[in-house]
């Protein structure tokens, strides 16, 4: 197989950030340098920039631009105040993924300390969520390993979970990378994650470029293929756990977990520390973005449905605790009994 580049999906770059435009793949590959708070917000909001813990790398870094921005001299009062709006409308760009809101707060905690010691507290974040991603994937393999028959696996994922979405190899799909190098996976079906289709695009993607065998499938093929005896283990990630134990993420999650709990087959959540909001009892406290009617009833510019057509377009959903294998993160396995203990 071959190696997939180790540069992280996001880097801080003479004053500006520089980021792959996920938009753009897999047909061009674009980098997009970010200058303003407002050149973050937009990549967040549009999905240029995506994934749980990417988003929040990118919030940190925004921090950086506006501190830079309003404070160079290490100024305080009105300066002060500046960043902590930027702030605030950053943490704000997506409300449903916890990674964003936590990563400013901590950037923004450094601002006593003047612009450089913000910077360095964001790249910090960006060293450490490599770290995080090789641990929370070694447990996560052996997670797999211990619930799944000893053979080649077929695995099933949704959404992007890689390093587009992580500053390294990613969560869920940097598990299945770690067990294709091991020779422990025969075919990784991909959904194709409707409706801006990240499975498709970015996963698919990625695993081209790793070269493990996989194949794409409409999103509501996954529990044929389950019930057809393709799906071993479904690896997902998160962008908020709760204290109980339910998961918020991409929208078709859930359905996936029923169908799965149906079959009797592993369903493995797999995300950093960073995705956990033990502020919130339960599922029903998140809040789940919703987004524009243009995304569901059109496609590729073209409208794909009669005028006047509403739409229904939540970005994520909330999968409960009962329906969770495990969850996995750097600090180990977790089982949804003993997240809730």
């Amino acid at each position: 197989m071959s190696k997939p580049s180790d540069q992280p999906s996001l880097r801080w770059d003479d004053h500006a950030i520089v980021t792959l435009d996920q938009r753009a793949l897999p047909h061009e590959r674009r980098l997009l340098r970010l200058n303003t708070v407002d050149d973050v917000i937009t990549a967040i909001t549009t999905l240029a920039v995506r994934g749980a813990p990417s988003i929040g790398l990118a919030g940190a870094l925004g921090v950086v631009l506006s501190a830079y921005a309003h404070c160079s001299q290490g100024g305080t009062g009105d300066g002060q105040a500046a960043v902590r709006a930027d702030a605030q409308r950053l943490a704000a760009a997506r409300p449903t993924a916890v990674n964003l809101a936590w990563a400013v707060d901590r950037a923004l905690a450094k601002l006593g300390d003047g612009p450089d010691a913000v910077l360095a507290e964001a790249t910090a974040m960006i060293d450490e969520d490599r770290s995080v991603n090789r641990q929370m994937v070694a447990h996560a393999v052996r997670a797999v390993l211990d619930r799944c028959p000893q053979r080649p696996l077929r695995l099933l994922t949704h959404c992007n979970t890689g390093r587009l979405a992580t500053a390294a190899v990613g969560t869920a799909l940097g598990t299945i990378l770690a067990l294709a190098d091991a020779g422990k996976v025969t075919e990784v079906l991909v959904d194709e994650t409707r409706p801006l289709l990240q499975g498709a695009r970015l996963t698919a993607w990625e695993l081209a470029e790793a070269g493990v065998p996989h194949r794409v499938c409409v999103d509501s093929a996954a529990a044929a293929a389950m019930g057809q005896g393709l799906v071993d283990c479904v690896l997902v990630g998160a962008d908020r756990i709760t204290a109980r134990g339910d998961v918020a993420n991409k929208i078709g999650t859930y359905g996936l977990a029923i169908a799965a709990a149906h079959h009797n087959i592993p369903f493995i959540v797999v995300a950093p520390e960073s995705s956990w909001d033990r502020s919130l009892a339960d599922g029903r406290d998140i809040v789940i973005e919703e987004r524009a009617a243009d995304e569901v009833i059109s496609y590729g510019g073209v409208r794909t449905t009669p005028r006047g057509t509403r739409a229904y377009n939540p970005a994520f959903d909330v999968t409960p605790a009962s329906l969770i294998s495990a969850i996995v993160s750097e600090h180990g396995v977790h089982h949804a009994s003993e997240v809730s203990a």
